[in-house]
């Protein structure tokens, strides 16, 4: 007679599916661990030489814009290949370098000190969601389509104040921003951990965006914001 365990229906696909995200989730955040490493250099060259302030902040828009979306279409299209990957550590390169523009103005004017605040504040909220996206048992797939209309509208926010150049907007539109895009961390998380999202490259590549975009509104508040007279 055999007195193994005891199974239901079910039961072993749980236990499959169960697997298969804590597997994604857990490649994920090493991944997104080493995408930093190309972040942080492209940031240090780009600060070193000068090369994103080199061009007109036209040029510099357009040069962003062009790369940033020419990546992602390129990192999506390659996502299940051996190219993604390098793909998608190019791409972080790539943002780095474009972060030095911003990095510069903020060690010219506020030092050192300002970006190792905001870069502990933002490994703060990424913690803090990480954490929440553990614990919170809601589905908030619904969440999403709310979070990119409001991310559509503070990226025309962000362009029309390209043009007005006013520093007021730019620390509101800087909270909007550090408060959608730490949502969109939690929400790219939870996507994981429930299954909706199964690839880790394009898991990475939404949780990368995000805490991208929470530390360069982080540090325009707490460092051009900050020097404003």
């Amino acid at each position: 007679m055999n007195e193994g365990v005891q199974t239901f229906p079910g039961q072993a696909g749980t236990t499959v599916l169960a697997t298969q995200r804590n597997r994604v989730l857990r490649n994920t955040y090493w991944l997104l661990a080493l995408s930093m490493v190309p972040t942080v250099l492209g940031a240090w060259i780009g600060v070193q030489t000068g090369i994103a302030s080199m061009m007109s902040p036209g040029i510099g828009l357009i040069v962003f814009m062009v790369g940033a979306f020419g990546f992602m279409f390129a990192i999506e299209r390659n996502k299940n290949s051996a190219a993604g990957v390098p793909l998608l550590l190019a791409f972080t390169f790539f943002m780095g370098v474009m972060l030095s523009r911003l990095l510069g103005v903020v060690l010219a004017t506020s030092g050192p000190g300002t970006v190792m605040m905001a870069f502990g504040g933002t490994a703060a909220i990424f913690f803090t969601m990480a954490s929440l996206s553990s614990i919170v048992k809601r589905d908030l797939s619904q969440m999403g389509k709310f979070l990119t209309i409001g991310a559509v509208m503070l990226m025309v926010a962000l362009i029309a104040n390209f043009f007005i150049q006013s520093s007021a907007l730019m620390i509101t539109l800087s909270v909007l921003g550090m408060g959608i895009f730490s949502a969109f961390i939690l929400y790219d998380l939870k996507r994981v951990q429930d299954g909706y999202e199964t690839n880790y490259i394009t898991a990475t590549l939404g949780v990368y965006l995000s805490i991208y975009n929470v530390f360069q509104f982080l540090l325009a508040l707490v460092g051009i914001g900050g020097n404003d007279d």
